[in-house]
């Protein structure tokens, strides 16, 4: 073979390659109730992204508040259902779960699980504190080893015995108790 027919043989591999790479970063899975929450966002949504952005990830239109207020919420139009996505500044800054038994972390917590189930999902890592509005609830939250995440955590709410919701995201809009409020 030579030297051209090399480089043509070469040209249509690497653009078979590069077509075939676009395929799979374009192909990215659509947010569904069996995507997995953790420490900063959800299936393919990450905290810091643009509503765009985050609406390009998850496959579907996101719709919400008015973007005119600093703080709003915006939400899949159709799947899953109650999964909301907390927009500070422009960008994606916290996921709430709430009514829905299906979304898990990646460990596997989910609404109704106990308080004993969390803390042992997350052995050492969960920081317990009073509920500000359920008598003996409590807020366990999830604060990461891993530097990496530092600013990060996953806030359970339970009704003192299991967990009624959950969310994820970074600090401080994480820990809001009344969210946008």
């Amino acid at each position: 073979m030579n030297s051209k027919a090399k480089l043509l043989t070469f040209s249509t591999v690497m653009l078979a390659l590069s077509s075939l790479t676009l395929g799979t970063v374009v192909a990215q899975p659509k947010l569904t109730n069996q995507s997995k929450l953790f420490i900063n966002g959800i299936g393919s949504v990450r905290v810091g992204m643009t509503v765009s952005q985050a609406a390009n990830a998850a496959g579907t239109k996101l719709v919400g508040d008015s973007p005119n207020n600093s703080c709003y919420y915006v939400k899949p139009q159709n799947q899953p259902k109650n999964l909301s996505f907390m927009v500070t500044e422009g960008r994606i800054s916290r996921v709430d779960v709430r009514q829905n038994t299906q979304i898990t972390t990646l460990k596997g917590a989910k609404i109704g699980d106990t308080e004993a189930r969390i803390k042992s999902l997350y052995p050492g890592q969960i920081k317990v504190t009073p509920h500000k509005y359920v008598q003996g609830g409590h807020y366990l939250t999830l604060v990461p080893k891993d530097r990496a995440n530092q600013n990060y955590r996953v806030v359970f709410e339970t009704d003192g015995k299991r967990v009624t919701e959950f969310r994820s995201g970074k600090l401080p809009e994480v820990e809001f108790v009344e969210g946008c409020s």
